[in-house]
């Protein structure tokens, strides 16, 4: 294969990832220092240097509101991922023991949920929630538990929008355990066994070490897919109570949108984009170090 043939190939992926990605992501970096109002045209963007970033991390309320809204996304982050994690490789496990019956099925059934837009789920769960007739409080108050205000009071609201996002991800991420697990070779857990070895030797020394791949990528989608969150927060909650739930995606789309301050709302993309960069680069160093190990 000759190499203008490749290009000839490679030029609509290419054409299409230059016109949809790199080229928005070059115009949010310009616009991120200028002072623009989405209601005009960019011709009228000013230059202001780092104006913007300073703004959005110095103490006037826009870097109060951003620095909030940046802590409330690490949050709900770090939740969902130490939740998400633990609990498919728990499934992954149960789906993939050959000694369950209808483990297809349920392997099907797990899945389903990822496949459900998450605008029902949203609009689902804000039933669930319900302070009145919601099925959680019905359910706590058979156990004599007195019913909560789950997305009202700012203590309990973005750790449900956490458990949302948990029961929408969890059977993807199962998924690709499932995935990992079948590419364990059965003869390490034979001669594992032949050693004498429990199932929880055999988690620990076999089957967690030889994961390590499969649950960098898992975590680095779940980081992804969490910074991401939108549509739970602008159909429920609208970054409340008290701003509990405001995170950067929302916070960004009101500033920059509803506020037309599109500069300042580009520095907070930017900003947002950087810090997961970071945010991956340590989870892939992290995971060197402990191959290294």
């Amino acid at each position: 294969m000759t190499r203008s043939s490749i290009t000839v190939m490679l030029a609509p992926a290419v054409t299409l990832i230059g016109v949809f990605i790199l080229v928005p992501m070059a115009l949010t970096i310009w616009l991120s220092f200028h002072d623009w109002s989405t209601q005009t045209g960019f011709e009228t963007a000013r230059y202001v240097g780092l104006r913007n970033y300073q703004d959005i991390v110095g103490p006037i309320s826009v870097g109060r509101d951003f620095k909030r809204a940046f802590v409330n996304t690490a949050i709900y982050t770090a939740l969902s991922v130490a939740i998400i994690l633990p609990l498919s490789v728990m499934l992954g496990l149960l789906v993939y023991q050959t000694r369950v019956r209808g483990g297809h099925l349920l392997r099907a059934v797990l899945f389903s949920t990822y496949m459900v837009p998450m605008v029902a789920v949203a609009l689902v769960w804000s039933k669930l929630y319900s302070p009145a007739e919601g099925p959680i409080n019905q359910m706590l108050g058979w156990v004599g538990v007195a019913p909560g205000t789950w997305l009202s009071s700012p203590d309990t609201a973005l750790v449900s929008i956490v458990f949302l996002n948990v029961w929408q991800q969890v059977g993807y991420f199962t998924v690709l355990i499932i995935a990992g697990l079948t590419q364990i070779p059965n003869a390490l857990y034979e001669a594992a066994r032949i050693d004498g070895a429990n199932p929880v030797q055999e988690f620990f020394g076999i089957t967690l070490p030889l994961l390590r791949r499969t649950l960098l990528f898992s975590a680095v989608i779940a980081v992804i897919n969490a910074v991401q969150v939108f549509e739970p927060v602008a159909l429920i909650t609208q970054g409340g109570p008290a701003g509990s739930t405001n995170v950067l995606t929302y916070h960004i789309r009101r500033v920059g949108i509803e506020r037309a301050q599109g500069g300042l709302g580009s520095a907070m993309a930017v900003t947002l984009m950087l810090s997961l960069i970071v945010v991956v680069v340590a989870l892939f160093a992290f995971a060197r170090k402990g191959e290294r190990e």
